[in-house]
């Protein structure tokens, strides 16, 4: 598969929400689904000399005993990561998607993403990782990793899945937005989905010609967008039209339209991740 969407799965309580919007996004563009599963290097088999000054032979015996055990932990690892993969792809077998494929790789989880995303039209990532219960209020520690390091859209999953019908697009007039809005109008993934583009902040004609643009580049698409310039803070304004109007998908650029390029992403992308109940498309 060269046109797939690439579903990272972890074991954490977001898995079977990624396969589940891996899964929907497939069926509305006709991609197959790849996932993957990394076995970090924390998940290595430990190396440390465990045996100090033990006499000869105490120590040969305690080293070949350590050896096994290593080998042991490194089977039980593989294991755990070949039936999370199989536990995935039962998801999203399940949910009629023909071309499956999965991997388990081994090394860093970005280092990952750089070498398979050339192939994807999308990754879908949970928004935190195993540790979920555990930092409620925090984003997974490998999700802005990966959205610095991806050129492909982001789609970072909510904790439960929900069919989309409505699509909020957070407009700032930046890079990345207009990028979101490009991306939107030439994917299937979109067509038939009510669309609403809102800028949040000064009415300015700087504004309202940026909206107007990206109508008109939504319009040339055959979407049906309406647009809105709201004034306020984003994270805030943005947060409450998700709720009040039942948005099911938000898309955004990774990054506002001052981004300091080597730090992190931007601010109301972050809280965006971070507070919203549904799957926010990120785009670089």
């Amino acid at each position: 598969m060269t046109d797939k969407i690439i579903a990272m799965v972890d074991g954490s309580i977001y898995s079977a929400s990624v396969c589940e919007h891996a899964a929907w996004i497939a069926g509305r563009t006709g991609a197959g689904v790849e996932l993957i599963h990394v076995l970090g290097r924390r998940e290595a088999p430990e190396t440390h000399d465990l045996s100090g000054s033990i006499r000869l032979g105490a120590r040969t015996r305690l080293l070949e005993e350590l050896s096994e055990l290593d080998e042991q932990r490194a089977k039980l690892v593989r294991a755990r990561g070949r039936a999370i993969l199989e536990d995935a792809r039962a998801i999203v077998d399940g949910a009629g998607v023909d071309e499956i494929t999965t991997r388990l790789r081994h090394g860093d989880i970005v280092e990952t993403v750089g070498e398979v995303e050339t192939e994807a039209r999308a990754l879908v990532v949970g928004k935190r990782g195993e540790a979920a219960d555990f930092a409620k209020g925090h984003l997974g520690s490998n999700l802005e990793r990966i959205v610095r390091a991806a050129h492909r859209p982001v789609v970072v999953a909510s904790r439960a899945f929900a069919p989309v019908e409505r699509v909020l697009v957070a407009y700032d007039g930046g890079v990345s937005a207009m990028k979101a809005v490009d991306h939107i109008a030439r994917s299937p993934l979109f067509a038939g989905l009510s669309i609403k583009v809102v800028t949040v902040g000064a009415d300015t004609a700087a504004a309202r010609k940026g909206l107007a643009d990206a109508k008109a580049v939504l319009d040339a698409a055959g979407l049906a967008a309406e647009t809105e310039l709201v004034p306020g803070q984003p994270e805030k304004e943005l947060g409450e039209i998700v709720e009040r109007e039942g948005v099911g998908m938000v898309v955004m650029g990774a990054y506002g339209h001052s981004r300091i390029r080597s730090l992190i992403i931007g601010s109301t992308t972050t809280e965006m991740v971070r507070s919203c109940k549904v799957p926010v498309v990120l785009m670089r």
